[in-house]
């Protein structure tokens, strides 16, 4: 999907730490088309000075300022890339502004914080989308329409990994559980929605587990999480998350007639690799397919720009952020209670599709400016 226009959409970015750093704000190179940065806001005034010279941003505010720069209309739209705590404050506020709003995954730390903010953009009649990259990228795209096509026959089962170390216990990540930190919301979050796209199904039970080592970084949060969603017509989804663990995100999903691998299934700076096992006359027939590393964050404000130009309504939308953090949170009062926990699933019938695939260059490794890389391999 391409978009051409003469008018760009002005952004800002709110928090600049790694993700924004590595992934964000070079993105807007490649989102040319209808894009551009023109306001960077952050805690950190020598962080700004920084930024704004080597972005050349024109624009640049301290997080106390936020709401002086929504009251001057010098953005349509913003990106929000702050701890998930922070999301639906900054929504409403901007909401309030009339800016339209990009924010990351996920949505917000409760089902009913996510519920506060799509009210609050319906109220003021501005496009809210979730930041999920993986719904643009095009391995994932390939795996979703095998699913849809009937290639694996009915599907069954779905797996999943995702894990890394931790760099440091002062790793935002490592927030306590309760303001959304821990690998659950984190990388989980991919997991959960990996298994949602892929069955174009919600969950309507979930089970969870939780294991933590005696590791000082894991004072206030998790560092292992299990859980197990059971879908309609008995599909069911299972994955680990893990901050303590070796480097693993890949998915598998097996059908009655074969399955499916993605290695590097959740990654945006890493090739991945699609492998395919399916039942012939021959025998199994096997097939390998690598797909080179592409700017997820470009197409992302490449599509969500055309929506904001064309008056459409993005998906994913505020339904889908909502959908994954009610998960979550099922999934935790599972750990709390030691029981299974019973869902109510959302009503969509809207995912992500080979409609939504865009192409660009791969993103490259990017020196950090008072900011945190992840993983002790800084990943």
């Amino acid at each position: 999907m391409e978009t051409k226009t003469n008018k760009k959409i002005r952004y800002g970015v709110v928090g600049l730490g790694n993700i924004a750093q590595q992934a964000v704000l070079p993105a807007f190179k490649n989102a040319s088309a209808n894009s551009i940065l023109t306001t960077i806001i952050s805690e950190d005034k020598q962080k700004l000075k920084v930024l704004a010279k080597k972005y050349k941003v024109a624009n640049c505010y301290l997080f106390e300022d936020m709401e002086e720069c929504f009251q001057k209309q010098e953005i349509d739209a913003l990106y929000i890339a702050t701890p998930n705590d922070h999301h639906r404050e900054i929504v409403e506020l901007a909401a309030k502004y009339k800016i339209n709003i990009l924010c990351e995954k996920p949505m917000a730390v409760t089902h009913s914080d996510c519920i506060y903010m799509d009210t609050a953009a319906k109220k003021n009649n501005i496009k809210l989308m979730v930041a999920y990259r993986l719904h643009f990228e095009s391995a994932n795209l390939e795996a979703i329409k095998m699913c849809r096509q009937g290639t694996l026959g009915d599907l069954k089962f779905f797996n999943s990994s995702f894990s890394y170390q931790v760099k440091d216990k002062k790793n935002i990540r490592l927030n306590p559980t309760s303001v959304g930190g821990g690998a659950l919301y984190d990388i989980g979050i991919y997991c959960i929605n990996a298994a949602r796209y892929l069955f174009k199904s919600e969950p309507i039970e979930v089970v969870g587990f939780s294991a933590t080592s005696d590791d000082p970084r894991f004072i206030n949060t998790e560092e292992t999480t299990s859980a197990i969603l059971r879908f309609p017509d008995d599909k069911l989804a299972a994955f680990t998350v893990s901050f303590g663990a070796f480097d693993s995100s890949d998915y598998e999903i097996i059908g009655e007639k074969g399955r499916i691998r993605l290695e590097n299934a959740y990654e945006y700076a890493a090739p991945m690799e699609l492998r395919t096992f399916l039942k012939s006359k021959d025998g199994m027939k096997k097939a390998t397919r690598k797909f080179k590393k592409r700017d997820q964050f470009s197409a992302e404000l490449l599509y969500f720009s055309d929506c904001i130009l064309k008056n459409k309504t993005p998906e994913p939308g505020p339904v889908e952020g909502s959908a994954d953090v009610k998960i979550i949170e099922a999934i935790l009062t599972s750990i709390h209670t030691k029981a299974p926990v019973s869902l109510e699933p959302v009503q969509k019938t809207t995912y992500a599709s080979q409609k939504q695939k865009f192409a660009r260059p791969g993103v490259r490794k990017r020196k950090l400016f008072h900011a945190t890389s992840p993983s002790k391999a800084g990943n």
